[in-house]
């Protein structure tokens, strides 16, 4: 190599070199601009009605294992689906199966949730618990609801995707309102 070229490339090596250490930027994440909240009542043959957010559709489920009333709300902006499995209580024993299933799915997802946060409800005809996930876990948010003689509806929010709870926050934060507006609005027929 030829010594004024290995004299250049050494001072631009230096020059090229200072004392300013980069730090990369974290990873960020899409702005999400979230709709006004407007809520229309939702009715369906089966034995109840709800209000749901005007984004969303309900829909019947399609699962081939799924019973006639169950439905899917789906938050087609977001990518996620509300499922909902109403079933009527025949007697007590029934009553205490459908509880303990419920209490079972939720907490099958004890290896990813970091904590799961147990909310209790208590309204005149309208009895159950609204559970919080919180981790990385593949649901986030489910409850159940029932009048303890005639009927009982679970309710289960899935995010179509790898769920990382960073980037879902303010989105799962904005669905647990509208969960918690239809428990609210709730009505058996």
């Amino acid at each position: 190599m030829n010594k004024s070229v290995f004299i250049m490339l050494s001072i631009l090596l230096f020059a090229a070199c200072n004392e300013e250490v980069i730090i990369p930027k974290p990873r960020g994440y899409e702005r999400i601009d979230l709709p006004v909240k407007k809520y229309y009542r939702s009715q369906n043959p089966c034995s109840y009605s709800m209000d749901v957010p005007e984004y969303a559709s309900v829909e019947l489920d399609h699962y081939p294992n799924a019973e006639p009333c169950w439905f899917n709300v789906e938050y087609k902006p977001f990518h996620a689906t509300l499922h909902l499995s109403y079933k009527n209580i025949a007697n007590r024993d029934s009553l205490f199966k459908l509880l303990n299933d419920s209490r079972t799915m939720v907490y099958k997802h004890t290896m990813k949730a970091d904590e799961i946060f147990e909310n209790y409800i208590s309204r005149p005809g309208k009895y159950g618990i609204f559970y919080e996930l919180d981790g990385n876990t593949a649901t986030n948010a489910q409850f159940y609801i029932t009048d303890s003689t005639k009927h009982f509806l679970r309710g289960s929010l899935y995010f179509n995707a790898v769920t990382n709870q960073d980037s879902i926050a303010p989105v799962l934060a904005y669905l647990k309102k509208d969960m918690l507006r239809l428990i609210e609005t709730l009505e058996w027929k």
